[in-house]
């Protein structure tokens, strides 16, 4: 049960960082209120690295920014190493 509701947060939240992206781009080009840079790296931090990495070369979107280059991937590899961590501790 909990391998299932940690899988389907992970699944949301990647769903949420690709859907920033695409939503914040879209601001940008309409020259509109944007999200701020901080939320978008925070849904990265709490999980959704991975759809905010797809979200940032689908939208070509923070492409250019060292933070974005830097931090979702990191952010990515945190989240991937705790997983492992947790997999092999709790078998």
């Amino acid at each position: 049960m909990l391998v299932l509701l940690a899988s389907a947060y992970y699944i949301m939240i990647n769903v949420i960082g690709f859907a920033t992206m695409g939503i914040d781009k879209a601001k940008a080009q309409k020259h509109q209120w944007r999200i701020p840079e901080a939320t978008l790296l925070l849904c990265a931090f709490l999980g959704g690295g991975i759809g905010s990495w797809i979200g940032m070369y689908f939208f070509h979107h923070k492409t250019h920014k060292w933070k974005f280059k830097i931090l979702v991937p990191l952010t990515i590899a945190l989240h991937v190493g705790v997983i492992f961590y947790l997999y092999t501790y709790f078998q």
